[in-house]
């Protein structure tokens, strides 16, 4: 499948989306935010994980200015939610996604790696919200998901002073689980993916929709969902074979 401004390349069982707007630095369209939302909806059903990738030298750096527009309220929120349905189907879709991160991820940019649920970050990699200062307020979910990685108060700052974040800074605050050298974070995305993509996939639907639910209830029902959720997938007939596997010493052991 291959759409003007976003590609997508079957590797075995892993999905690489690729933005594809370098001469914007991937900025995000409304055509591109609607090309993610179909790609993710229509992802062939032997795809196991997926690997969101941007072209050129920077991963994403924001929504495309040219394209705003004077709106009323109205149609601003339903511009606004129709990026949620889009980064929804990321987050919420049928696959984990890992994000490879270099360069800018700046506004909608961090918003889009917000959603993907392991983040994979480059040493050229700087994070940023500059909507502040343009006099704008995050649309694209970033006020949900992005304080969840950070903490409310760094984000308060980033948008209040326009802070950039350096890939080290970023590391350490949460922007991303790994840090690799320039040039790799690609590579090292796609070895993550074939490692989650031979999870049992009643597992990995357990941690892309479940947990982050679970970690949001009142313990008692967070403790009560885990239950049920850890029923259903010790139930699949895949997750039997496993431990079944692992009891007879053909499978292998934790390792450091």
């Amino acid at each position: 499948m291959t759409h003007t401004d976003l590609q997508l390349e079957l590797q075995d069982n892993i999905a690489i989306v690729r933005l594809n707007r370098a001469s914007k630095r991937n900025a995000l369209s409304d055509a591109l935010i609607l090309a993610l939302r179909n790609t993710f909806e229509n992802l062939p059903s032997s795809v196991r994980a997926a690997v969101i990738d941007g072209e050129g030298p920077h991963f994403c750096a924001g929504l495309d200015l040219s394209e705003l527009q004077e709106r009323d309220a109205g149609q601003g929120l339903i511009h606004s939610r129709m990026w949620h349905a889009a980064l929804d189907l990321v987050q919420h879709g049928p696959v984990p996604v890992i994000a490879a991160l270099h360069g800018a991820v700046v506004g909608g940019g961090l918003e889009l790696a917000s959603a993907c649920h392991i983040r994979v970050a480059d040493s050229t990699t700087f994070y940023a919200l500059p909507e502040g200062s343009r006099g704008i307020f995050v649309g694209g979910g970033g006020s949900v998901r992005i304080p969840k990685l950070i903490g409310a108060a760094r984000m308060t700052d980033m948008m209040l002073t326009g802070r950039v974040y350096s890939a080290e800074e970023g590391e350490r605050a949460g922007f991303a689980q790994y840090l690799v050298a320039e040039g790799t974070a690609f590579d090292k995305a796609v070895e993550l993916a074939k490692r989650v993509a031979t999870n049992a996939p009643l597992t990995n639907y357990a941690l892309m929709h479940a947990l982050p639910r679970i970690a949001e209830q009142p313990a008692d029902h967070g403790f009560f969902t885990e239950a049920l959720m850890a029923g259903i997938a010790q139930s699949a007939p895949d997750a039997k074979e496993r431990v079944r596997a692992f009891l007879e010493g053909k499978a292998n052991k934790v390792q450091k």
